[in-house]
């Protein structure tokens, strides 16, 4: 199992790592950074299969994936 870490304050909420992870593994959280986003949190660890899809796709290099 892979784990998914977002660190929030980078995130500017663009959707692109929940668009493109297979497994559903994100969505927009209902928190505030500060810089007025929701934004992306994991809410199926679980499920994650490290394909760095997220992170790789993520313009705010906001994701990290350790195995």
């Amino acid at each position: 199992m892979a784990k998914v870490e977002i660190r929030a304050e980078s995130c500017k909420s663009c959707l692109y790592c929940i668009k493109f992870c297979p497994k559903n593994v994100l969505e927009v959280g209902e928190q505030v950074n500060n810089k007025g986003y929701q934004y992306v949190t994991v809410i199926r660890a679980s499920e994650c299969v490290g394909c760095l899809s997220c992170a790789v796709i993520c313009p705010e290099v906001a994701i990290e994936i350790y195995e």
